[in-house]
């Protein structure tokens, strides 16, 4: 079931999507050496508490942290504790809230100081591929041609996409229909429609697509071990083209 959002939610979604910026902006000004992930997760917390959100991934089936870290290879989901974060990591922030019952959802990744150019190229890259994703949100393109989009920039840079996990519809709850592939199948997809609201999010591997999670049930790392990058943005589809909700 698919639901188009009118205007007014439309708006009510971007005043969610700005806290959830806000956050990211926040937390990327701390990402650096000697920060441990429980540390971001409280910054991430606080800023969108004191905003008057609540945080969307907390307690959600079980989930113990306000905010996803995910390092180097870990791909989405990680759990915030006492890791420190060291020179060359990359970490993923993936940050949702709810506020006056609508849901925004946002991702980054971010290196800790210097990182090889590999894995610059990595994140340039993912990075790059969300919005040549949301470009294609135009109303009367169907859902394959974001998926195209995305997965063509990522293979012609020698990257592989994750196929276990994609993006998804977003509204009064976190994750609707219809799911948003980083790649393309054999259908086309929905066709885009004013009031399309979707949760693009690239997730790019510098080796192989295959995943695995680990011991605690949450954290999707690279079966290879080899980095990963993660970037979202919560976007409407309009009739003047792609709406970005997630931006400052």
């Amino acid at each position: 079931m698919i639901s188009l959002k009118s205007k007014r939610e439309i708006e009510l979604m971007r005043a969610t999507g700005r806290i959830v910026a806000e956050v990211l902006a926040e937390l990327r000004l701390h990402c650096r050496a000697g920060v441990t992930t429980r540390e971001l997760d409280r910054i991430a917390e606080t800023k969108a508490t004191k905003a008057g959100a609540k945080p969307l991934f907390k307690g959600y089936k079980g989930f113990p942290g306000a905010l996803c870290t995910s390092v180097n290879q870990q791909v989405v989901h990680g759990i915030p504790g006492s890791y420190e974060l060291k020179e060359g990591d990359i970490v993923s922030m993936d940050f949702g809230a709810i506020y006056k019952g609508y849901c925004g959802d946002g991702a980054i990744t971010v290196p800790i100081g210097a990182i090889s150019l590999p894995v610059a190229k990595l994140l340039k890259v993912t990075e790059e591929c969300l919005y040549l994703g949301i470009e294609q949100m135009v109303v009367g393109n169907h859902l394959s041609e974001v998926s195209r989009a995305i997965q063509r920039h990522g293979e012609a840079h020698g990257f592989s996409l994750v196929r276990d996990l994609g993006g998804h519809g977003i509204g009064r709850k976190m994750h609707e229909d219809p799911m948003v592939l980083n790649y393309v199948t054999n259908g086309r997809g929905v066709k885009l429609k004013p009031g399309l609201v979707l949760a693009v999010e690239p997730m790019v591997n510098a080796g192989k697509e295959e995943t695995i999670i680990l011991s605690d049930g949450w954290t999707v790392a690279t079966r290879d071990r080899k980095p990963s990058a993660h970037f979202e943005h919560t976007v409407a589809v309009t009739e003047n083209g792609p709406d970005i909700l997630t931006k400052l």
